[in-house]
């Protein structure tokens, strides 16, 4: 936890929650059929076409899927590195 995490009251999150949101993405992984192996070649063929048009945090990037009782969703988190994004073509 940094200085700017304390002086704003963030916490890292419990070794708890970070079990419980493990074992969901494990669960709705098993609902979807996509096994670990699989989402992370999706997350690798995300962040090689993606970079080919901006620069991206490729060590941030975070790929989950989520899902309710009718559908399922992959929700991609990619930062974009700063001062560059945008600028390739």
């Amino acid at each position: 936890m940094g200085i700017l995490d304390k002086l704003t009251g963030r916490r890292e999150p419990s070794s708890r929650t970070v079990a419980k949101e493990r074992l969901q993405l494990v669960l709705v992984q098993d609902r979807v059929q996509l096994s670990p192996h699989v989402l992370q070649a999706l997350k690798d063929d995300l962040i090689d076409t993606i970079s080919r048009y901006v620069d991206i945090d490729r060590e941030a990037v975070e790929i989950t899927i989520s899902q309710n009782q009718r559908e399922s969703w992959l929700v991609a988190n990619i930062p974009l590195s700063r001062g560059r994004a945008g600028s390739r073509r």
